[in-house]
């Protein structure tokens, strides 16, 4: 009999996320999804298994910024399903982008506390469930084009910085895990037809924006023109996951429709 394999997917009720825990379900994973609002989470499973015709899915409701929140969840993951072969570290906001002189401190901290700190904590309490099992398994970090190939995103120091940070935490531990046979890749998305936008707060950025950015929803090098959609994501973030992407790790692949080849 074939063991069934489990992969967790934070911020996994919307976007990219729920996106990918599609993904993996209709692949025969059990799937973990976390998520801050329990509502939010119970339509998210609702939409898997129908998407899945089924399928075993676990909602934790946490924030994964919080030791405390990400040690709960992974409990109720060995509880319920007693492995962990794919983290799919995808929690994040954009937070406030503002001129440096206007950015206060705590909407810097709280950033960087979601994005690169959950980051860490995600990866760092799941492994157990993973290296410490003998499990053969994949981490991806969906990190972004900002902060890593373009810096066009005006007042977006927090955010860049976290996914920058998150680019060297995936290298580092691809080294660090490469013994265990624990691959560790980031995803790059570019503009991507999601919510994230309703988590951003701008602060009068005209006065320090440069004029170096195509046109809101164009995206000149991709046949439609158009922002990317999460499934297009999730396909990277499985074919990562996969036996497919058994020779590629500590990598970034950027799934951005050459969008960061001229916004610079």
């Amino acid at each position: 009999m074939s063991i069934r394999k489990t992969a967790i997917v934070t911020g996994g009720s919307s976007g990219i996320g729920i996106a990918s825990a599609i993904r993996f379900a209709q692949k025969g994973y059990n799937v973990v999804i976390t998520g801050r609002r329990q509502e939010k989470l119970d339509e998210a499973k609702s939409k898997i298994e129908a998407e899945a015709n089924g399928g075993h899915v676990l909602t934790v409701q946490a924030d994964m910024g919080e030791e405390s929140d990400v040690r709960k969840c992974y409990n109720q993951v060995d509880e319920k399903f007693g492995r962990l072969d794919v983290i799919v570290a995808n929690a994040g906001v954009n937070g406030t982008w503002a001129s440096i002189e206007q950015m206060e401190v705590d909407d810097f901290d709280s950033t960087i506390k979601t994005n690169l700190r959950g980051t860490w904590l995600t990866i760092k309490f799941g492994l157990p469930l993973m290296k410490g099992k003998g499990i053969k398994g994949s981490i991806i970090v969906v990190a972004s084009i900002n902060g890593t190939r373009t810096f066009a995103n005006t007042g977006a120091t927090a955010y860049a910085s976290s996914k920058a940070g998150q680019i060297a935490i995936t290298k580092m531990l691809a080294l660090e895990l490469a013994n265990h046979q624990i691959r560790v890749n980031a995803v790059c998305p570019g503009a991507i037809d999601t919510s994230i936008e309703e988590n951003t707060t701008k602060v009068e950025l005209d006065h320090i924006r440069i004029r170096a950015e195509f046109p809101d929803g164009v995206v000149p090098l991709t046949p439609d023109h158009k922002s990317g959609k999460s499934e297009q994501v999730a396909d990277v973030i499985y074919f990562l996951a996969s036996d497919q992407a058994s020779h590629v790790t500590g990598t970034e692949m950027f799934v951005d429709g050459g969008e960061s080849l001229i916004a610079i």
